[in-house]
């Protein structure tokens, strides 16, 4: 496991199919968007294209906020920030979509538009209520 994230924020992010907040930034403004994503050992995967991803070709800067809720209550949040890099490789897309479709019930050749970003980690925070 990633040294940059705590073991139990590992353990929230993978336990489950939650959208992620993908946080970017574009002009000096943060642009926010609920994605689908594969976590694991200090990466993050998102497919993505249009604002979202012009945001990243721009500033690789980016945040990623997971929270799980219960009836409109917090039970856990999970705070990342790190580096996107744009992967224009398709079989690399094809893996990722293999890896994240069918966690939210989707096929993985739904969206074939959209581009792989890949988040290195830098830092995480994370709570449990």
């Amino acid at each position: 496991m990633s040294s940059a994230i705590p073991s139990k924020a590992e353990a929230l992010l993978t336990s489950e199919p939650l959208m992620a907040h993908f946080a970017t930034c574009a002009d000096d403004r943060p642009h926010v968007a609920p994605v689908w994503y594969h976590y694991d050992d200090g990466v993050l995967e998102v497919l993505t294209g249009g604002r979202k991803l012009a945001n990243v070709r721009e500033n690789p800067r980016v945040a990623v906020s997971v929270q799980k809720d219960e009836g409109g209550q917090a039970r856990w949040r999970v705070t990342l920030c790190g580096t996107a890099t744009v992967v224009e490789d398709p079989e690399a897309r094809r893996e990722a979509a293999e890896r994240i479709h069918p966690k939210y019930g989707s096929d993985p050749d739904e969206y074939p538009e959209n581009v792989l970003v890949r988040v290195e980690v830098g830092s995480a925070s994370y709570r449990t209520y």
